[in-house]
């Protein structure tokens, strides 16, 4: 069932819509009409305890600033492209730089920062469409970019965020979804002692500056190893040049079973504490793994203050820089192709 209500205000006045998902048994997303945000996703624990597992803010300021990208729909481009600049049909790009020489999630003022239209309601599907037009030169992306993003929230406890779009010139699409998860509950703590297992045998090494030095790498041998479940904390303070160049987990993963348009799951995590268990179910080749290590008294939801790693991502995509790596994964869309990528994040529980 869906319903919806005014979250907030823009400082212009402008109303914001907050769409509220709900299943048959209770549990519930809540995304925005600013930025297409999931800003709440409450799902029972194992004693049948509704439990918001993402971070968020309880007003509109926060996500006007929102300098972690909490519950962001990202876009055009998610992470880094060195210099801010790519070569497309022999044009060059110039974007904004706001990580230092490089262009993190497509600059200062991305999809997050946008008003998007409600396009479509779905009591049947239990979901919400969100829709806008990006002009061509914004952000520096070329081509007029007509772009959706639709969260669906299943009877399974499965969120489904499904991104497509069409551009009118060859450009950049690469959408991703920011939400920092913790499986003990919004503002519980640190994520280190939750669970979590990445299907991948690769990972793409940084620099300092955490552009990808270009290749991807075995992950065997490594701390950047989860093939097997471990905890997040198990290896996060280990004395390995990568983990100290991005402080501590913050890394793509190239993951198993790739094979385009096909869904699979490329990655889960679970918590003791909670017994809240998540799958993530992708048709995207890679995953970044960032553990917040950046995150640095944020005034969240509920009064509560987060902190470092208290929140981990896992942001489907192609590598970071691709545009400019050929070996990589492409994000290029040519002009009248459709862009369309999906990502599940599907919640259970697990007993002990």
């Amino acid at each position: 069932m869906v319903t919806e209500r005014i979250f907030d205000r823009l400082p212009s006045g402008e109303e914001i819509r907050c769409f509220h998902l709900e299943n048959r048994s209770g549990a519930y997303a809540e995304v925005l009409q600013y930025g297409a945000l999931l800003t709440k996703l409450c799902v029972p624990d194992r004693n049948g305890t509704l439990t918001d597992v993402v971070l968020g803010y309880d007003t509109i300021e926060g996500y006007l600033t929102n300098g972690c990208f909490f519950g962001a729909t990202i876009g055009r481009s998610g992470n880094r492209i060195e210099g801010a600049r790519f070569t497309l049909d022999g044009q060059e790009v110039i974007l904004e730089k706001n990580e230092g020489e490089n262009n993190l999630h497509s600059g200062p003022d991305g999809f997050e920062k946008k008003m998007w239209k409600t396009e479509y309601i779905s009591n049947d599907q239990n979901s919400v469409t969100f829709s806008r037009i990006s002009p061509d030169g914004e952000n520096g992306f070329p081509g007029e970019f007509d772009v959706s993003v639709t969260y669906e929230f299943t009877e399974e406890n499965a969120l489904r965020i499904v991104y497509e779009g069409v551009s009118d010139k060859t450009t950049v699409a690469n959408m991703t979804n920011h939400s920092y998860f913790n499986l003990d509950g919004e503002g519980s703590g640190k994520i280190l002692d939750q669970y979590l297992k990445i299907h991948a045998q690769l990972y793409t090494p940084v620099r300092e500056d955490s552009i990808p030095l270009g290749q991807n790498t075995p992950v065997e041998g490594t701390p950047m190893d989860f093939r097997k479940e471990k905890r997040i904390g198990q290896d996060i303070e280990a004395d390995f040049q990568q983990l100290k160049y991005t402080g501590g987990f913050d890394h793509n993963y190239v993951t198993d079973g790739y094979n385009m348009a096909e869904i699979r799951e490329i990655a889960c995590a679970r918590s003791e504490k909670t017994g809240i268990a998540l799958e993530v179910l992708t048709d995207c080749p890679c995953v970044q793994f960032y553990a917040g290590n950046f995150v640095d008294h944020e005034k969240g939801k509920n009064g509560h203050i987060y902190g470092k790693r208290e929140g981990f991502c896992l942001e489907t995509q192609v590598e970071p820089n691709a545009v400019n790596v050929p070996d990589f994964h492409s994000p290029v869309l040519n002009k009248g192709e459709r862009y369309y990528s999906e990502t599940v994040y599907r919640f259970s529980v697990k007993n002990k």
